[in-house]
């Protein structure tokens, strides 16, 4: 199978900024787990970021999907660009999304807010089985608990709408929230 070259496919700062003021734009987001022998989750993988305005939060993994890029391949790529190449990800061959995640630049519309811009995120409980390490601007990566998560999401310690996600995430996995 041949992979489609998607270099050519980010956008010039410009270019982007013009993008998200006209139309949303397409993201996936994962929320890394590691599971036992059976398949329940025993930890959520959550990243310390700082964001532009100096705070800094624990966030899940995500970004943008390049044009001519499947959704498959765009959770590989970003599981491995914030964890690190040896994650080893367990994608399906055909992932499903847990809830499809409407951001708005107008905080209230939804419970997601990006003040950028106006986003679609599918996003996924992403089985990681290797050696996770941060990567990028991620300053540290912990694995926490699903009840830890849970209490994380709740205080508002996670920017950006993450927490709402790591809640559905638990919820859709089994964990009460």
């Amino acid at each position: 199978m041949n992979d489609v070259e998607t270099t050519g496919a980010w956008l010039s700062r410009e270019e982007l900024d013009n993008a998200r003021d006209r139309l949303p734009i397409l993201y996936v987001h994962a929320v890394p787990v590691r599971v036992d022998d059976r398949g329940v989750v025993t930890h959520v993988g959550l990243l310390l970021r700082a964001d532009s305005d100096g705070g800094i939060g624990q966030e899940v993994v995500g970004g943008r999907v390049l044009y001519h890029e499947r959704i498959r391949d765009a959770l590989t790529r970003h599981v491995e660009a914030d964890l690190g190449p040896m994650a080893l990800p367990r994608i399906p061959l055909s992932p499903q999304p847990f809830t499809v995640a409407e951001f708005f630049p107008t905080p209230g519309v939804t419970p997601f807010h990006d003040p950028r811009q106006h986003a679609v995120s599918l996003a996924f409980v992403v089985a990681v089985m290797g050696d996770c390490r941060p990567q990028q601007d991620a300053l540290d990566l912990s694995w926490v608990t699903p009840e830890e998560a849970a209490s994380l999401a709740v205080r508002g310690e996670m920017p950006g709408s993450h927490g709402v996600l790591v809640r559905q995430a638990l919820a859709h996995v089994g964990f009460p929230v």
